[in-house]
């Protein structure tokens, strides 16, 4: 994805903390923090869409950050400030972001706000990572957030044949390369073939699953409990209604609360995949709330947790 336009509603943004982050297998990447002039009860720790740098979602941080909701921008491997480059000697899946990645950075937020209540969420691919590792840690979240996300079940689009092909061609076409090459085809980053295998096999099969991993996560994510906020996006055939409905549905145990963004609520813009990301401060309104009416009673987690 390119950088998004800059457009005169969007709000000046706050300059974020950089946190540098070092995982167990050496790998380099920076969280972005945000947070309100007080100390933050509540922590929004952020994962990207797919192929997005975590510095586009710089708007919707500092909106929040206004309305009391401290926010860390998780940057993914191989994308922005990551030293890795996804190639045929580099490679990398579900796996790595689930049990590397995510906890090496998740161990640096609580670091910095040890007595916060923290939620996860994310945006498209970024919600569904959150949703497995919620599953994976059920304890260590007061809440998940979803934005412009849902399961990628090609039956579950309107478009489903032509989706599916996809989901067929796109590791073929990474094994080829050595990564998929999302830069030169328009969709997602330079992508690694692991993470592009784990996608597509949950896209074909409308199932969860990650190599190297023997975990079921249909199993956890029907055990989840905590509560679930989404909003969707009226124009967006990336995230269509029935796409978020089934990623929910593998959460009958959790309460789901469902939105949809309008354009009227993004001052005009269209209620698409991206272009919510320049005026997010409805959004943000709306996450903050829900955070704080749900999630007020939620008792600190242990931060080894994670």
């Amino acid at each position: 994805m390119t950088a998004l336009p800059v457009s005169p509603d969007t709000p000046a943004l706050a300059e974020p903390d950089v946190v540098p982050v070092t995982t167990r297998d050496g790998a380099r990447f920076e969280l972005l923090l945000l947070a309100p002039a007080s100390s933050p009860r509540h922590v929004l720790y952020w994962l990207p869409a797919l192929g997005v740098p975590a510095k586009h979602y710089l708007p919707l941080a500092t909106a929040l950050a206004a309305d009391g909701v401290a926010v860390v921008l998780h940057e993914w491997r191989g994308i922005g400030s990551s030293d890795r480059r996804a190639g045929r000697r580099c490679d990398w899946g579900y796996r790595e972001l689930l049990e590397v990645d995510l906890p090496a950075g998740l161990a640096a937020a609580r670091a910095r706000w040890p007595q916060a209540v923290f939620h996860i969420g994310g945006h498209s691919l970024g919600g569904q990572v959150s949703c497995l590792y919620a599953a994976l840690h059920p304890t260590a979240f007061a809440g998940i957030v979803l934005v412009a996300s849902g399961a990628p079940y090609w039956r579950r689009f309107r478009r489903g044949a032509a989706i599916g092909s996809a989901y067929v061609l796109a590791p073929w076409l990474a094994r080829l390369c050595g990564h998929l090459p999302g830069r030169r085809i328009g969709f997602g980053g330079n992508e690694a073939r692991g993470v592009i295998a784990d996608w597509a096999r949950s896209g074909r099969s409308g199932r969860y699953a990650a190599a190297g991993m023997t975990v079921d996560f249909e199993q956890r994510l029907s055990e989840l409990q905590q509560p679930v906020m989404a909003l969707r996006l009226r124009d967006d055939w990336f995230g269509p209604s029935a796409s978020l409905e089934w990623l929910l549905g593998k959460m009958p145990r959790s309460t789901h609360e469902v939105g949809v963004i309008e354009p009227a609520d993004l001052a005009g813009h269209p209620a698409d995949h991206f272009t919510w990301m320049k005026t997010p401060a409805e959004i943000a309104a709306r996450i903050a709330h829900w955070v704080d009416r749900r999630n007020t009673a939620f008792a600190t987690p242990n931060p080894h947790s994670s």
